[in-house]
């Protein structure tokens, strides 16, 4: 009986889809890497926006803004964060880093409520 035409087509290429995902795996999961710091990075301005409304909602009450900003951030982020409220509040905080290689970035965001404020 001879052998079937796919059988000995195919034998050579045994393997080759695992050989190609370990060389694919690398570009992957840095792909992956990107994609979550890029997230941290929206998270870290979405959290200094709320805490610098906070801040200035405290401020339009007649307490710290300051302080108040703080307490709304993240615990996470509340190390490496600064707070103004010289003409409004501002928040900048540090965002956090997956890939080792980065360098350090922070986000910031301001906010001023009142007459002509919002």
């Amino acid at each position: 009986m001879p052998p079937q035409p796919d059988r000995c087509r195919n034998r050579g290429e045994a393997g080759s889809v695992s050989l190609e995902l370990i060389g694919a795996l690398p570009f992957l999961l840095v792909a992956i890497l990107v994609a979550a710091q890029l997230a941290l990075a929206g998270a870290s301005l979405w959290s200094a926006a709320l805490a610098a409304r906070a801040g200035a909602r405290a401020a339009l009450v007649g307490d710290g803004a300051a302080g108040a900003a703080r307490r709304a951030l993240p615990p996470p982020l509340k190390a490496g964060s600064a707070v103004g409220d010289s003409g409004g509040v501002s928040v900048e905080v540090a965002v956090p880093r997956l890939l080792p290689g980065l360098p350090p970035l922070s986000v910031g965001a301001r906010t001023r409520l009142g007459p002509g404020g919002g």
